[in-house]
């Protein structure tokens, strides 16, 4: 595949980006690429009009490729953006963990390398699924996570889940946590919840903080439906892939069901996620 049109999308330390960015256009005008960077990207980078670069072009999805340069934050904005696109997301890992992440600059291969198989479209794809919901405020769909937390100030939130409309069980907490197998090293993960390899057909049910010796988490078969209820006298309120969305009053639910095909992730070849895995928390561990 050759990608003639690319988006470029970064988080907002440029200078952290600037090699990698400089990378990526000399890459491109070497392939006949060209890089499109919304208003907000040109300004951030201080662009100049040059060849192979369309400025302050709103983002399309008729492009090949987006690029990305930030941590798992940023790729879960780009993954959203592109979700149903078929258009991948090849990203470079400027963050603390960057699990989404194909490359890191510090790797042996360098950015030059890196930047010239994005634009030359030698990467594998690997498709994400999503978690599809709805919640009082409306439907969304979540790449990595759903949490349910309580307010701070408030008590101890009581929230009952179930699955086909069997209730399984109600637990005092301060909330719980919905992971895809991507997201599953997230915040499931910091709750003791099971890591699922990116391929398992499924999603994870966590706990946070639980009062309890019995709330156990479960994993929810890829056809179930699941849904929780705020059994609390207060709202508790709703983060998307660690982002705000909305909350659920007392006697509210929201459900959740199993998304197979939702965003494009591009992974250099030979990238495996038991590799990703050690390297990445097993260097944290050091």
């Amino acid at each position: 595949m050759q990608a003639r049109t690319v988006t470029v999308i970064s988080h907002a330390r440029t200078e952290q980006v600037a090699p990698a960015l400089h990378a990526l256009i000399e890459a491109a005008r070497t392939e006949g690429v060209t890089l499109r960077f919304d208003a907000d990207e040109t300004a951030k980078h201080g662009l100049a009009p040059g060849d192979g670069l369309a400025l302050d072009a709103p983002v399309s999805d008729d492009v090949e490729l987006c690029v990305v340069f930030g941590g798992d934050g940023t790729i879960l904005r780009a993954l959203r953006r592109y979700a149903g696109t078929s258009v991948p997301v090849f990203a470079v890992n400027y963050g603390e963990i960057g699990y989404l992440a194909t490359i890191d600059p510090d790797e042996d291969e360098g950015l030059a390398a890196g930047m010239a198989r994005a634009v030359a479209g030698d990467f594998e794809t690997l498709t994400l699924p999503a978690l599809a919901l709805e919640t009082p405020d409306g439907p969304h769909a979540a790449i990595n996570d759903l949490a349910i937390h309580r307010r701070a100030g408030t008590r101890v939130a009581r929230l009952s889940y179930a699955v086909a409309g069997e209730e399984i069980g109600s637990v005092r907490c301060d909330g719980l946590v919905l992971a895809t197998p991507a997201g599953s090293t997230g915040y499931n993960l910091a709750n003791g919840g099971p890591v699922m390899a990116w391929g398992v057909e499924g999603f994870a049910v966590s706990f946070i903080s639980p009062h309890s010796l019995t709330a156990r988490a479960l994993v929810v078969a890829p056809d179930d439906l699941l849904s929780v209820h705020n059994r609390s006298q207060d709202p508790v309120d709703i983060s998307l892939d660690g982002q705000p969305a909305g909350s659920i009053c007392p006697d509210e639910a929201i459900t959740a069901s199993f998304l197979r095909e939702a965003a494009d992730l591009a992974q250099v070849p030979g990238s495996s996620f038991y590799r990703r895995l050690r390297d990445k928390f097993g260097r944290l561990a050091t």
